[in-house]
């Protein structure tokens, strides 16, 4: 199955292909040129877009260097911070040495260590949740009510209506009431 691709000239001639693919969208766009847009030099929009990402080439390269200096200069600055030892040989990072004098315990960043002002929050959070508790016992149960009005046609002039409001006010529930 795959021995006629091999057979096709297409295959092998890919660059003369696309050559002639260059020259058609040079025609299309208006412009001329002798040949292949590539070998020729190309027409003016070519080479601007030629010379557009070059210079950008150079740019990228230029960052790419700048970065991989500062990545180079943070793995350094990380080498000293750990106690000399790379990161790189996989060994474990040295402890820092233990001095009594340290300042660090002064500092508690999450205040784990005032327990007494953690019993005065909980105690002014008790009072407060018993004072809105007794404030929601004294106010008075709101019982929703709804109007609901039915709109009762007679068929035709010779309906009795009496007897139609009668039938309607036969209807009972639980919690209905019969206005006017």
């Amino acid at each position: 199955m795959a021995q006629p691709l091999l057979l096709d000239s297409t295959w092998r001639d890919q660059q003369k292909f696309e050559n002639a693919e260059a020259v058609y969208q040079c025609t299309i766009a208006g412009t001329s040129s002798g040949g292949s847009a590539l070998s020729s030099g190309g027409d003016g929009q070519f080479n601007n877009r030629m010379n557009t990402l070059e210079t950008e080439n150079k740019e990228l390269k230029k960052i790419v260097d700048d970065m991989k200096k500062m990545v180079s200069k943070l793995e350094s600055r990380v080498t000293a911070l750990e106690g000399g030892k790379s990161s790189a040989t996989g060994s474990k990072p040295a402890p820092a040495p233990a001095d009594d004098d340290d300042d660090d315990d002064d500092f508690d960043l999450f205040g784990d260590d005032d327990v007494m002002a953690q019993a005065e929050a909980e105690k002014i959070k008790q009072e407060r949740i018993k004072a809105y508790a007794d404030k929601k016992a004294k106010k008075p149960v709101l019982i929703a009510k709804s109007s609901i009005v039915l709109d009762v046609k007679p068929w035709d002039d010779e309906t009795d209506m009496k007897e139609l409001e009668r039938c309607v006010r036969t209807v009972v529930m639980d919690g209905l009431v019969w206005g006017n």
